[in-house]
Order: C-alpha cells, then structure tokens, then sequence
C-alpha cells in the first residue's frame, strides 16, 4: 500500500534532484579574480601586491601634499598612472571610465567600490577636463575657471 502513495513523492524529488543537478553542471564558471591590463612601463611606482591594498592611501596622500602643501611629485600622481595603465578600445584610443574596459574599472566593479576619481579628473591620457560619462560637471565647462562661471555654477545648485 505505501507503494502507491511514494511514487508520485518519488518522481518529484528525482526530478527536483535531476534539475538542481543539471543547472549546476550547467552553470557557468566562476570568473575568479579580475585580470586588469598591465601598465605599459618597466615596473610601477610600488609592488603590485602592495597597490592592490593601498593605492588609493598614495594616491590620498599624493592629493594631500600637492593640493594643501603645493609638494608636486611624480610618485601616485593620477595623471602617471593613467598614462601607462590606459587601455586602448576598438577605435585605438584609450577607453573612458564610462567602458568596462577601463584599468580602474576592472577591479573596482569586481569589488563593488565605488570609483569617483573621474568626477573630476580625466580618465584617459592627454584629456584636461572630466570624461568618460560624467556629463554635468562644472570643472568641465569652458571657462570653469573663473569666478563668474564659479557664481553662476553655485546658484544653480541653490546655494
């Protein structure tokens, strides 16, 4: 008698065992850890492993010393790492952080971390003003320099 009850409850599990079987055989492979371009010099301003874990303290420091103490040196400029670690998209220009391809990009949205350097600065080499998707920046409008432009800027954001 139990027979005729435990077939259906059977087939059941063996199909629910079958699918969870064959959508993990199907699954894709976990893509691992990000692969970003290389930097096209001989070596980096630090060891690779080290900028892994502290490139933003450099670059933190580097902003700290040039733009409080007016100290202007090569080491974690922005502008330097840019230039040797651009990649290049299909047209043969380097790519913008508005692409995936972007070097920063690369680890930054594998980590989920968000990346706002180019909300002001340029993201590729050879650029003086924002790029790469962040439209509406004031720092980018012709003649952001001066301060009528500053005025104007600031009484359109209400303050």
């Amino acid at each position: 008698m139990w027979m005729k009850g435990s077939w259906p409850r059977l087939v059941v599990a063996l199909a629910l065992i079958a699918s969870v079987m064959a959508g993990t055989l199907a699954a894709p492979a976990l893509a691992g850890p990000p692969t970003p371009a290389k930097g096209q010099g001989d070596k980096c301003v630090a060891p690779t492993d080290w900028m892994r874990r502290n490139h933003m303290k450099g670059l933190m420091h580097h902003r700290q010393r040039t733009v409080h103490e007016g100290i202007r040196t090569p080491q974690f400029d922005l502008n330097r790492c840019i230039d040797c670690h651009q990649v290049k998209g299909d047209d043969g220009k380097p790519v913008t952080v508005s692409d995936s391809r972007h070097f920063c990009r690369t680890c930054h949205d594998y980590a989920a971390v968000k990346l706002d350097c180019f909300e002001c600065h340029a993201s590729r080499p050879g650029e003086t003003t924002t790029t790469g998707g962040l439209e509406g920046s004031p720092h980018g409008a012709p003649g952001a320099g001066d301060v009528a432009s500053l005025n104007r800027y600031l009484e359109g954001a209400g303050r």
